[in-house]
């Protein structure tokens, strides 16, 4: 039986991130800044199967990583900003079918890492320091990116004075660091380890630069994001770019999903999505073939509008854009 090295905590010594957090600002940003809330951030699996894996499924003994033949079915799948709102659900979902992967997260803190449960297949690892987070991508077969930089609220706005508040980004951690050198060095990682899909998780309204999000805390977010997915297109590894609308806090699999491209949806009344719903389309990413190589726009009827979205092969099938 081959064995690999656990891979401990990897806090790497640098100024805290933001890349893995919850994404809270969200809420508070996209209230206070109507009317931009259709915008959206995140800190990233038959009859047509993509089964690209050459699985495996492993299990903890002492402190070494096992790979046992016997549950050879299961490919090892790897939720980076796993400590945030929407990565958490893409873990969990991944935990529950646990028959058909074998699920790691990565969080930047060991507060994230016990809240989630401190689980042996949770890791904790600056996305900004390659060497840290190395280990831990080894032996994956794919990888979810669910990181982000996040803006926090300068203190002392009063929403009730009007006005809008003012952001910024903590130091090192800004979108450049994050959302750029962060996500290039996962997918440089991947690449190297022969990982074999990469589900990025994005948002809409990269098509504009003059976008008012872009002018938080100076950070330019939405083209430093644009930028990693650029580069993993580019990148050769197959992949699945979801630019996901705002984002809710709502019950997933009750709502029509709608798929699109360039921001088009952000031109229409349904332009937000249930952050279930994106973490499904993940997971169903990496089960179809008609998902691979394609980037989309992804939003959602009202609950109630339209019929609940089931055949994810159909709805992949719909996209054609590559980027």
């Amino acid at each position: 039986m081959a064995t690999l090295p656990r891979v401990p905590s990897l806090v790497a010594s640098i100024t805290p991130a933001s890349q893995c957090r919850k994404c809270s600002w969200v809420n508070s940003a996209t209230a206070l800044l109507k009317p931009y809330t259709y915008f959206s951030f995140t800190t990233i699996t038959s009859s047509s199967s993509s089964l690209f894996f050459k699985p495996k499924k492993s299990k903890r003994v002492g402190n070494s990583l096992s790979v046992s033949a016997s549950m050879a079915d299961s490919p090892t799948v790897l939720v980076t900003g796993a400590g945030g709102r929407t990565g958490q659900l893409v873990y969990k979902k991944l935990k529950e079918r646990s028959g058909q992967y074998v699920a790691r997260g990565l969080v930047r803190t060991d507060e994230s890492k016990e809240k989630l449960g401190g689980a042996d297949d949770l890791y904790v690892g600056d996305i900004r320091d390659a060497d840290a987070i190395a280990p831990v991508i080894q032996g994956i077969d794919a990888l979810i990116i669910l990181t982000s930089a996040v803006p926090k609220m300068k203190p002392g706005f009063d929403p009730t004075q009007g006005g809008r508040p003012e952001f910024n980004f903590d130091e090192g951690a800004f979108p450049e660091q994050v959302d750029w050198i962060g996500q290039k060095n996962q997918i440089d990682i991947a690449k190297a380890a022969g990982v074999k899909q990469i589900v990025l998780v994005g948002s809409m309204g990269g098509t504009d630069p003059n976008h008012p999000l872009n002018s938080l805390g100076n950070g330019n977010i939405l083209i430093w994001k644009r930028k990693a997915e650029q580069y993993l297109a580019d990148s050769g590894v197959p992949y699945t770019i979801i630019r996901a609308g705002g984002l809710q806090d709502k019950e997933g699999g009750v709502r029509e999903l709608l798929v699109g491209k360039d921001d088009e949806l952000l031109k229409t009344e349904t332009r937000t999505i249930a952050r279930a719903d994106v973490a499904e389309v993940c997971i169903q990413a990496l089960q179809f073939e008609e998902a691979k190589f394609k980037a989309f726009d992804l939003a959602s009827k009202p609950e109630g509008a339209g019929t609940p979205t089931k055949d994810f092969k159909a709805l992949f099938s719909q996209i054609t854009t590559r980027f």
